[in-house]
């Protein structure tokens, strides 16, 4: 399997800068801000499994846009990850460790404007639909974020599972029908199950959105816009149309490859083992399953692909074509099968790191860099190329200089937050763990890219000083982890609770915020 190395770049850096100068010409640039859930790097353009088939990322990478190999989230799980990148801090720095914490009851969220309303109090029209932000429970209606647009629609619904074809460890249902008895089925966070949908692409949620996007990109705008469209897939359940499953029904799809005791030189300071298989693994394994749930995960991939060729063709057809800043993300990476687990949350490397990839008008050809960086670099590299007022208060910082060179000096390894007191911390060539308990691990990507053989009870002088290079970047002090959400909506009067208010018109105000 390939993961980042230093890559040879091919494409003319001249070419690059006068792309980025195009950027931030006298006519303001529009942004197309795509998330993908849950995508990780297995996509053709990061080449992280070899079967994977996504003709409209590829198609949008190859015909101009700068592919970032070497980027990681700034949490390893949805809200963390979502709630950075938005507000411009780190989990760190805000205290939102978890899914259950809702960033309005950050202070510094409650003062400081995230990133699509920091493009709406400098010009911009903001628009969305979809998932952007992580959504959460709240006594006056579901918080989707949408109090940070001046337009937005709730995401659209899906269709059901057509239970005929449905596997699931929660259930113990394999191809619709019970599976052998089993102490692997107890049920945490989203259901792990995967089956084909009732209906076609047309009736899903994730398409119905792609496709309300495309018209919204033939409208004539009066500001430049900001337009941010999540998708929802792969996200667990992997439920898609049946033809995506059957994109693959010519190749013998296998899982990428797993080493079993991949765990036992993982130790706790006293010495004991840190990790074990996940209920997920190990269900997967006794029922023979692991490469059928990766030829789920395939299928969802696809559909994912699908639903962004829809917006990037009407994106291609439409007067904002050759204006328009383009930036599809993922929001963090997932485990199949690697170290005995699905799913993510966890500081290594397929967990971290996700696909970015950037389009500045006039930009022709792929460009490719394994320089590191973070999602949480992407509000200020936006300010940056859309020449907005700074904010130089933001923990992350403009890969302008990236984009502009994909070569260039980049001295800057990245950090993603595992929780209070844990980090996980990358450059081009060492993964290096530190977790809240003081277990440590350290890998040499360039050898061991698929972090295989912790280095951390053999430290030789080049990893004790690549270690002590990374551990630097780790904050003295972390925030203290932020109140859970159920609590801090306990007074549905409070003025935070009456920005959702679905009643009202979902609206901060702007002035009011640095």
């Amino acid at each position: 399997m390939i993961r980042f190395l230093p890559l040879l770049i091919t494409a003319l850096t001249c070419s690059v800068a006068l792309n980025l100068a195009s950027a931030k010409s006298s006519s303001p640039p529009n942004v197309l801000f795509v998330a993908i859930d849950d995508l990780n790097d297995w996509i053709t353009p990061f080449g992280g499994h070899p079967q994977a088939i996504t003709p409209n990322l590829e198609a949008f990478a190859n015909r101009g846009a700068m592919i970032f190999q070497n980027a990681h989230c700034a949490g390893p799980v949805c809200g963390p990850s979502r709630s950075a990148l938005l507000s411009g801090f780190l989990p760190s720095t805000t205290g939102l460790y978890g899914n259950s914490q809702n960033m309005l009851h950050s202070e510094l969220v409650q003062t400081h404007a995230t990133l699509p309303e920091y493009f709406a109090k400098n010009g911009y029209h903001t628009i969305s639909r979809g998932k952007i932000f992580h959504a959460h429970a709240s006594k006056t209606g579901r918080d989707d974020g949408q109090w940070a647009f001046e337009e937005w629609l709730p995401r659209t619904k899906g269709v059901g599972v057509d239970r005929d074809g449905l596997y699931s460890r929660n259930q113990n249902i394999i191809a619709g029908q019970p599976g052998p008895p089993s102490e692997y089925t107890r049920r945490g966070g989203s259901e792990f199950a995967w089956g084909p949908t009732k209906g076609p692409k047309e009736e899903t949620g994730d398409y119905r959105n792609a496709q309300w996007a495309a018209e919204q990109l033939q409208r004539d705008f009066d500001q430049p816009f900001f337009m941010a469209i999540g998708f929802s897939k792969p996200h667990l359940p992997f439920y898609v149309p049946q033809e995506f499953f059957d994109l693959y029904a010519d190749v013998d799809v296998k899982a990428n490859p797993i080493k079993r005791d991949d765990l036992d030189d993982i130790l706790r300071p006293d010495g004991k083992p840190k990790f074990k298989p996940t209920d997920d693994y190990l269900w997967l394994e006794e029922n023979d399953l692991i490469d059928e749930a990766t030829h789920a995960y395939l299928a969802a991939v696809s559909y994912a692909d699908a639903c962004l060729g829809v917006l990037l063709e009407a994106l291609e057809s439409s007067p904002h074509a050759d204006n328009t800043i383009v930036v599809v993300w993922g929001d963090h990476g997932w485990h199949l099968g690697e170290k005995l687990r699905f799913r993510k949350a966890a500081g290594w490397t397929e967990a971290t790191r996700m696909p970015l990839m950037v389009r500045l008008p006039g930009m022709s050809g792929r460009q490719d860099s394994s320089r590191a960086v973070n999602l949480i670099d992407l509000y200020p590299t936006l300010i940056d190329l859309c020449d907005l007022p700074e904010k130089p208060e933001l923990d992350g910082r403009s890969f302008g200089p990236v984009l502009a060179d994909p070569t260039v000096a980049w001295d800057y390894p990245t950090m993603t937050v595992l929780r209070e007191g844990g980090a996980s911390l990358r450059d081009e060539r060492w993964s290096y763990i530190r977790y809240d308990d003081g277990t440590e691990e350290v890998y040499d990507l360039l050898a061991d890219p698929m972090e295989w053989d912790n280095l951390n009870i053999r430290r030789s002088p080049e990893v004790a000083a690549a270690v002590n290079r990374l551990a630097a970047v780790i904050p003295a002090d972390f925030a203290p982890t932020g109140r859970n959400s159920k609590l801090a909506d306990a007074d549905k009067n409070s003025e935070w609770a009456k920005r959702i208010d679905p009643t009202l018109k979902p609206k901060r105000i702007l002035s009011e915020l640095k």
